[in-house]
């Protein structure tokens, strides 16, 4: 099966803390289907976000063998377009979330987050097709 969904770094934050936790289970599915993609701005927000040398080699162990989904000249030149766009209506969505959002739009793919920004970012797709809720502690 072809990696069909790009998960944001919320979902993997939230993975790590609480595997059984519900967004936790539908990653743990993804991952057994072979859906999952990961890109560039959420590799680096992971690894910055490592305590500890160990916990950011297991990081970056985890995240290597997945498919690499990399912005290109175009994927730049259309985040722009779509923050322009956004900024023009009165909304402002990091950089970022733009960046990840462009990707998933150009990939045809869902993108699982918890990050509500990409509500406002017309033509991305979220998985599952209702957005994600943040769980409880």
């Amino acid at each position: 099966m072809k990696a069909d969904v790009l998960v944001d770094t919320s979902i993997w934050i939230e993975y790590c803390k609480r595997r059984d936790s519900e967004n936790g289970e539908a990653l743990e599915g993804l991952l057994r289907e072979e859906r999952v993609a990961i890109t560039g701005v959420v590799v680096t927000e992971l690894l910055q976000g490592a305590r500890q040398k160990s916990e950011f080699d297991a990081i970056l162990d985890s995240i290597v063998v997945l498919p690499f989904f990399d912005a290109t000249l175009s994927t730049w030149i259309e985040a722009g377009r779509l923050s322009y766009a956004l900024r023009k209506k009165g909304v402002t969505v990091p950089s970022t979330d733009v960046i990840i959002a462009s990707l998933a739009i150009e990939r045809h793919c869902l993108l699982f987050s918890l990050d509500s920004h990409f509500d406002r970012i017309p033509g991305v797709k979220r998985y599952p097709e209702s957005a994600p809720k943040a769980s409880s502690p």
